[in-house]
């Protein structure tokens, strides 16, 4: 059977149109060959979720959005239309949750089923509580909204103290800085030469320093022996040795200063002291008589003649 051109042409006409369609809501999220579930969830800002994003459940793939408009209430709320293909039930209490995205949006749909709850099954036509959860753009504005006010803090902070600096360090300052500078090199410089010179006294000495190191250390090795020689003798003995030689002068000292005693007496009775005073004074007194006047006490005569009278001495001592 041989159609015509008109024929041919209409039937081409229809099976484009058909195949426009079913592309344009393929491409809308729309599948005109399935029975899928519809529902819808309410938001104040869908954060970037756009039709034909993915509806998952526990991370599968279960559908996607179709179409998201604002609520004719005049609220500003916005309503999303999603399809669920897959039919694992979930109760009319689970959330609808947009989630995910990254720097340059992305967002995606989650059913969160309640499980255990007593609640009915969701039936297509039912809307979802909805639900957002927090993006990586709000994780980081968070995070950095603290560091920020820091930052900024820390700039006024920086900027007041740099103020500070320029008003101090004004040209006079800057001088005095330079001077200090240059003063400071020349006593790095002075330090310099000293420690050069002490370096030659070292060099040209390295012989008598090791003589003297020498005998310092033989110094120290006499005083461990001598420190040796004290740690073996007995002090014990000695400190009582010591304690009876004090014990015994306090007890001379004492009997000094009493009145008992030959030794006491001399030294503390005034009568003593006096009576010896005047035996040595007598004794002299004869003494003298004796020099001057011999014939008194020693008489020799060969022929037996008298001695002749006693005359004083003029020089006497009476």
């Amino acid at each position: 059977m041989k159609y015509s051109r008109e024929v041919k042409t209409a039937l081409l006409a229809i099976v484009a149109i058909v195949i426009l369609v079913f592309g344009y809501s393929f491409l809308m999220g729309k599948n005109l060959l399935t029975t899928d579930r519809t529902f819808y969830a309410v938001y104040d800002d869908v954060e970037g979720l756009s039709p034909s994003s993915e509806v998952t459940i526990n991370g599968l793939r279960v559908g996607q959005v179709t179409k998201i408009d604002f609520i004719e209430d005049g609220s500003g709320s916005l309503v999303v239309k999603f399809l669920v293909k897959n039919d694992f039930p979930f109760t009319d209490d689970s959330q609808a949750l947009i989630y995910g995205g990254n720097i340059i949006g992305g967002k995606s749909l989650a059913i969160i089923p309640e499980y255990g709850s007593n609640a009915s099954l969701a039936k297509s036509g039912d809307t979802l509580k909805g639900n957002k959860e927090e993006g990586i753009m709000e994780l980081v504005n968070d995070r950095l909204t603290p560091l920020q006010k820091k930052l900024e803090n820390t700039i006024v902070s920086i900027d007041s103290m740099l103020t500070a600096v320029t008003q101090i360090l004004n040209d006079s300052t800057r001088n005095n800085i330079r001077s200090t500078f240059r003063n400071l090199d020349q006593t790095v410089m002075s330090f310099k030469n000293t420690a050069n010179g002490l370096e030659g006294i070292v060099s040209g000495n390295s012989e008598k320093l090791d003589r003297t190191f020498t005998n310092l250390d033989e110094m120290s090795t006499n005083f461990n022996k001598f420190s040796d020689t004290l740690t073996s003798m007995n002090i014990s003995k000695i400190t009582s040795d010591l304690e009876g030689m004090i014990a015994d002068f306090k007890g001379i000292s004492e009997k000094l200063n009493s009145k008992e005693g030959t030794a006491g007496k001399l030294l503390n009775d005034d009568t003593v002291y006096e009576n010896l005073n005047r035996a040595t004074k007598q004794m002299e007194e004869l003494i003298q008589d004796i020099k001057l006047n011999p014939k008194r006490y020693v008489h020799v005569s060969v022929f037996g003649k008298k001695p002749g009278d006693y005359d004083p001495p003029k020089d006497s001592l009476k």
